[in-house]
């Protein structure tokens, strides 16, 4: 048998926990030496990885104790035995390999540690055996996220609330885009969480990440409006703070189509349905019509939008919903009483239809033009 069959052998007797006839083939000691190093599969996995990922602690044991296998074999993104049993939660595998002295913080591809992949399972077993030995929960992916951005954003409390005991300055981080775990919190809907953030962590209101995005605006433009009122209530975030285009949390919902965020947004907190952005003079409206969203155009013009509101270049809604060939936008626009006009350039909203069914929608309606 050659060594690609040989290890595709084995691999399937430790998937389906046949210990014995596994033991008995690594009993030769020729297989012992062509299979210690020996990678295969697509993922280019040793059989340290396959025994890891499912749970075979007696088989990973015989691979190291008996066959002499090393613990950092990595496969072709990089990850050893430790990163595969932390991320499938197997304890007594970990346990295993940190004992045999397996590097706790090695980094797989794109710098993931073993305690960054426990933190996606939300398995509070894994992540206290890596930090008991000596995982460090500061360290970044290449993303600038550390373990507790992972942990916030899976939303267990009691994670959470571990990371912060053991490293009680773990949430003081940034990705490289200067998101905070806060907000990804709120971004993901943990609510759980963000109330541990709001009473354990130094946040700042109102805190940006490198596009001017705030927590609070995470929230609503994702529907987290228990979390929005949280982070009103308890942190002071202003409704009104906007991001470096200067579009506030209501043109965020709006463009993310979160129909009840909108009406939380205007109805309970006052907030002008018309305002602007501070850069091209955008609305809410004209987010909806770009993006197509036809529910969100009914809501707003049930909110009091503006339909003939123009922004920076004079553009309508419908200039938006006929430049990005929405068709049912553009209908619903022309039946709520919208007119085709000229913009600043002297083009009207129907030249800059493309498609024939949305260039047909006009003359269906027989739609007055104006200048």
């Amino acid at each position: 048998m050659d060594d690609e069959n040989l290890w595709k052998l084995l691999a399937r007797l430790i998937q389906e926990r046949q210990l014995r006839p596994f033991e008995e083939l690594l009993c030769d000691l020729s297989i012992r030496d062509s299979i210690r190093r020996k990678h295969g599969g697509k993922l280019g996995d040793t059989l340290l990885h396959i025994a890891a990922r499912h749970g075979h602690c007696d088989a990973l044991r015989f691979l190291v104790e008996e066959v002499g296998m090393d613990l950092e074999l990595c496969n072709r993104d990089y990850k050893r035995a430790l990163h595969e049993a932390a991320s499938a939660s197997h304890l007594s595998c970990v346990h295993f390999l940190l004992t045999k002295g397996a590097r706790v913080d090695c980094l797989k591809k794109a710098d993931w540690t073993p305690l960054m992949m426990a933190c996606t399972r939300r398995d509070l077993g894994v992540i206290k055996a890596l930090l008991d030995h000596g995982a460090n929960p500061a360290l970044k992916n290449k993303d600038g996220w550390n373990c507790f951005h992972i942990a916030c954003r899976e939303g267990d409390p009691a994670v959470v609330q571990h990371l912060l005991l053991a490293s009680p300055e773990v949430w003081n981080t940034e990705s490289k885009i200067q998101r905070s775990p806060l907000h990804t919190a709120a971004m993901h809907g943990c609510e759980e969480v963000v109330v541990i953030l709001l009473n354990k962590c130094g946040y700042k209101p109102d805190s940006r990440d490198s596009c001017g995005v705030t927590p609070f605006m995470d929230a609503l433009r994702n529907g987290h409006i228990d979390i929005a009122k949280l982070l009103l209530e308890k942190h002071q975030a202003s409704p009104s703070a906007v991001d470096c285009v200067g579009a506030q949390a209501l043109h965020h919902a709006s463009l993310a189509a979160q129909e009840k965020a909108l009406c939380f947004i205007v109805e309970e907190l006052g907030v002008d349905v018309n305002e602007r952005t501070a850069d091209m003079e955008l609305t809410a409206l004209h987010y909806a019509a770009k993006e197509g969203h036809i529910g969100v155009i009914r809501t707003l013009f049930a909110l009091g939008a503006d339909l003939q509101a123009r922004d920076k270049k004079g553009r309508t809604a419908l200039h938006m919903a006929c430049a990005g060939q929405h068709r049912s936008a553009v209908q619903g626009l022309l039946q709520l009483g919208l007119t085709d006009t000229q913009d600043a350039s002297g083009t009207k909203a129907k030249q800059l239809a493309r498609k024939p069914d949305v260039i047909n929608v006009f003359d269906s309606y027989d739609v007055p033009e104006t200048d």
